[in-house]
């Protein structure tokens, strides 16, 4: 027979080394993992980073007009103006068509978004453009003040109505809009009578249906020949945008995940210009989580209380007392009074207008 040979037996040194190898080549595998994820991480942020133009002249003109601000108030609530241009999106205007101040609470609780009418007759002060001259007052429709002096002048109008200190303000193309709805996969949306638009040759059938790209530009852009024509009609189907809009946002967990929330940063940020307390993906995502905390019942989404201009065919006039005690609210950092939003039943059928009619 031939003799076997006797299994090696392991001593306890040679055992140890074993594992310190194994060891060994976890902690690399470990390393380069995390390596390779810090790049990865590093190059996104980047590209999130160079996505954002910081608003120079918006900051340069406020600062020359810092004496005819309002007082900043003490505590940690925020108001955030969001401007919404067209320029490259295929209508070419150089005005602000959509503005909404963004209101978080101090707490967090509760938060407001507050349309202000593109057709609202308001006092326009005198303000810096970017090229150093000076335009003059004048009471003007309130989109106007983009169209004079960029967005220091929205601004300075805004609280010039209000007496509402503006935190921070992000403008943001229609085309990045777009780029937003595509990013979280489209929002669908109650069309209540078909809706044209020849510019892009779309037309939206009625009916409750998915909209992307193009489909929903058209949705909260167009208002001539549908309903009234009115800036207060299309504001209504901007709200129900936004409503599905941050419920599609939140019921799929976007923004506590990091693969989703990426393209939708990606998204926004594209066609973004902020001030320099906005300008990057940190500030961001620090504004995004500390929203977090507010849950989606407490967001109240509401139009300034308007009425028909008796002097100005299609312009409006602010309803004083609503008005007033809407911005009271703002400045004090109380939640809305319940009768500006209290508007939709159960089902979210409409049970009063937005607006009054002289």
């Amino acid at each position: 027979m031939t003799p076997q040979t006797p299994p090696e037996t392991e001593t306890p040194s040679t055992g140890n080394d074993r594992r310190r190898r194994l060891l060994r080549r976890a902690a690399l595998g470990t390393g380069i993992a995390v390596v390779a994820a810090g790049v990865l991480g590093g190059v996104l942020y980047a590209k999130l980073d160079s996505n954002i133009r910081t608003d120079e002249d918006t900051e340069r003109a406020l600062r020359a007009d810092h004496g005819s601000r309002p007082d900043k108030p003490a505590g940690k609530a925020q108001n955030i103006l969001l401007m919404g241009t067209d320029s490259q999106a295929g209508w070419g205007s150089t005005r602000a068509d959509t503005t909404i101040l963004l209101h978080l609470s101090a707490d967090r609780r509760h938060a407001s978004m507050t349309s202000i009418p593109r057709d609202l007759m308001v006092d326009i002060p005198t303000c810096l453009t970017p090229e150093g001259a000076r335009t003059k007052a004048e009471f003007a429709q309130f989109n106007w003040a983009y169209e004079r002096a960029g967005a220091a002048c929205t601004i300075r109008t805004f609280e010039k109505l209000s007496g509402v200190r503006v935190d921070h303000h992000l403008v943001v193309d229609f085309s990045g809009f777009m780029k937003v709805v595509d990013a979280v996969g489209g929002v669908e949306v109650d069309v209540p009578e078909p809706i044209k638009e020849p510019e892009y040759g779309i037309t939206l059938k009625p009916g409750r249906q998915l909209v992307k790209g193009k489909e929903a530009l058209v949705f909260v852009r167009t208002r001539q020949g549908v309903s009234d024509g009115s800036d207060l009609q299309r504001i209504e189907r901007q709200k129900d945008f936004l409503r599905n809009l941050v419920d599609k946002v939140t019921d799929t967990g976007t923004l506590t995940s990091p693969t989703r929330v990426y393209p939708l940063l990606d998204a926004a940020t594209s066609s973004l210009t902020a001030d320099s307390g906005m300008d990057s993906p940190a500030e961001l995502y620090s504004l995004l989580k500390s929203a977090r905390t507010t849950l989606p019942s407490a967001l109240k989404i509401i139009t300034l209380p308007s009425t028909e201009h008796p002097d100005y065919i299609g312009r409006y006039e602010m309803v004083p007392k609503e008005g007033d005690a809407l911005f009271k609210a703002l400045r004090a950092d109380k939640p809305l009074p319940a009768h500006l939003y209290n508007a939709y039943d159960e089902e979210g059928h409409r049970e009063r207008p937005y607006f009054e009619k002289s």
